[in-house]
């Protein structure tokens, strides 16, 4: 197997987690790094420190093995939103003010952008399962994101969250291709000009 895309993986075999916890955390590292199509499933349990006779009992095939990694990444995603309001509870503007500076620090260290959006893109066949994963969670972010900017106060809120959706999108495709440099590094300040102009904030401190 490949070392480049070992590498990756290898400190997963050292924590002291059980086998499927192990394979899950060992397969995400290495599909979001070297994607999904060329990671077979030797390289995964070579990496995690096991077999493929544990894998297959734990997930009857790959696709199931990759809609679990996707899963836990819509828990993580969950979990954000949940801290956010945890953070500044009641006080939705400053819940907002931190998505944007979160989504802002992310694109400067994450090479390899969106994990679920680089999946969607891998798993072009519509009736794969992992995809009606991936379609759902990101109607569920769409949803939290439009509440929050109206629970925020902005005028289209809707609007202002489709606009802020579709700009991290497009800045996570820039973050690949262009670089920490390139437009992406302009994110919070197009996100806070969107806030202030259709949302109707920028008279509001």
């Amino acid at each position: 197997m490949n070392d480049k895309i070992l590498q990756h993986a290898d400190i997963n075999a050292q924590v002291n987690l059980r086998p499927r916890e192990r394979i899950v955390l060992t397969a995400r590292e290495m599909f979001y790094h070297h994607g999904i199509r060329s990671v077979g499933i030797e390289a995964i349990t070579e990496a995690a420190g096991t077999n493929k006779m544990t894998l297959y009992r734990h997930f009857g095939s790959k696709d199931d093995l990759i809609v679990e990694c996707i899963q836990k990444a819509v828990a993580e995603g969950c979990n954000f939103w949940d801290e956010l309001e945890g953070k500044y509870p009641g006080d939705p503007k400053a819940q907002l003010a931190a998505w944007v500076q979160n989504c802002a620090e992310r694109l400067g260290s994450d090479e390899r952008g969106c994990e679920m959006a680089n999946a969607a893109v891998e798993l072009a066949e519509e009736d794969h399962p992992a995809r009606r994963v991936i379609e759902d969670a990101k109607k569920r972010f769409r949803g939290r994101l439009a509440e929050l900017c109206e629970r925020a106060g902005l005028e289209q809120p809707r609007m202002v969250a489709d606009m802020l959706g579709l700009l991290l999108e497009g800045a996570k495709i820039s973050r690949q291709s262009e670089g920490a440099e390139g437009p992406s590094a302009r994110f919070k300040r197009m996100a806070d000009e969107i806030i202030a102009t259709v949302g109707g904030q920028g008279d509001k401190a």
